[in-house]
C-alpha cells in the first residue's frame, strides 16, 4: 500500500539532483562514447559492410548502442543509489522511517529509471547526427525502453544491496552484464553467425532484450517481439521477488 508520497518525492528529487550535479559523467560522457562507436562501427566498419536484412548497418546498430548504454546506466544508477545509504549508515534511518519497502523501491528505482530513459533518449538523438533512423513502432519503442530501464534498475538495486564494497558494485556488471551485451547481438544479427553459434547465443538472455528493442525500430528481429517482451517481464518479476525477500529478511540491510 502506497501512502507516503512525500517520502517518495523527497528521495526521488534527491537522486535526480545528484544526477544533475554529475552532468559531465551522466550525460556528456555517454554522448561522446556513442559518437566514438558510430565513428568506428558506423563509418569505418559500417561503410565496408552490406545492409543487414535491408537495414543499413549504421542504423542497425542504433538499438544495440541504446541498450548497451541503458544497461550500464540502469545498473550503475540503481546500485549506487541504494549502496550509498548503506555505506554512510543512513539506510537505518530510512528503514525506521514511515516508508514501506515498496515506497523505497519506487523512489530509488523510479529515479534510476528516469535517468536511464533520459540518457537513452539523448543517445537516440545523437544517433541522428550520424545516420537516418526511422522507428516503425514509436509507442512500443518508448514502452520497451521504460520496461527495460525499470527491470535493470531493479537488478541494479539488488546488486547495491548485495555489494559490501565499491569494488563489488562493479563485479557483476563488468564480468557478466557487459560480456553478455556484446555477445547479445548489439552490433550484429544472429543470422551472421554459424548455425551452431546461433543456437548457443539463444541461451543469452540479453539477445531477447536487444532483439525486441530492434524490432520496435525496424519491425524485425532475431526473435519474436512477444518472446522478447515475455523475457523482460519474467526477469522483472524475478527481480521483484528477490528484492522483497531481501527486505523481509533484512539481507545485508540490517546488522
Amino acid at each position: 500500500m502506497i501512502s507516503n508520497y512525500r517520502g517518495i518525492q523527497a528521495i526521488y528529487q534527491f537522486e535526480m539532483a545528484r544526477f544533475g550535479r554529475t552532468f559531465w559523467t551522466s550525460l556528456i560522457l555517454p554522448v561522446i562514447t556513442t559518437a566514438l562507436y558510430f565513428v568506428v562501427f558506423g563509418s569505418a566498419i559500417g561503410s565496408r559492410m552490406s545492409d543487414v536484412s535491408t537495414v543499413p548497418y549504421g542504423a542497425f546498430i542504433v538499438p544495440g548502442l541504446m541498450m548497451l548504454t541503458m544497461f550500464t546506466e540502469s545498473i550503475n544508477n540503481a546500485s549506487f543509489g541504494i549502496y550509498m545509504p548503506k555505506w554512510t549508515g543512513t539506510i537505518y534511518e530510512m528503514l525506521s522511517a514511515p516508508m514501506s519497502p515498496l515506497e523505497l523501491l519506487i523512489a530509488y528505482v523510479g529515479a534510476a529509471a528516469s535517468k536511464s530513459v533520459i540518457v537513452g533518449s539523448i543517445i537516440f538523438a545523437t544517433a541522428h547526427l550520424f545516420v537516418d533512423v526511422e522507428v516503425a513502432h514509436p509507442l512500443l519503442m518508448v514502452a520497451f525502453m521504460i520496461l527495460m530501464a525499470v527491470t535493470f534498475c531493479l537488478f541494479g538495486f539488488i546488486i547495491g544491496i548485495w555489494a559490501q564494497s565499491f569494488e563489488q558494485l562493479q563485479v557483476i556488471p563488468m564480468l557478466v552484464v557487459y560480456p553478455l551485451t556484446f555477445l547479445g547481438g548489439a552490433f550484429y544479427s544472429l543470422e551472421m553467425l554459424p548455425k551452431a553459434w546461433q543456437t548457443v547465443t539463444l541461451f543469452n538472455p540479453v539477445v531477447y532484450l536487444i532483439s525486441g528493442f530492434r524490432w520496435t525500430f525496424f519491425g524485425q528481429g532475431d526473435v519474436a517481439i512477444e518472446v522478447s517482451m515475455g523475457a523482460v517481464a519474467l526477469f522483472l518479476v524475478l527481480c521483484l521477488g528477490v528484492i522483497f525477500w531481501m527486505f523481509r529478511t533484512g539481507y545485508r540491510l540490517k546488522n
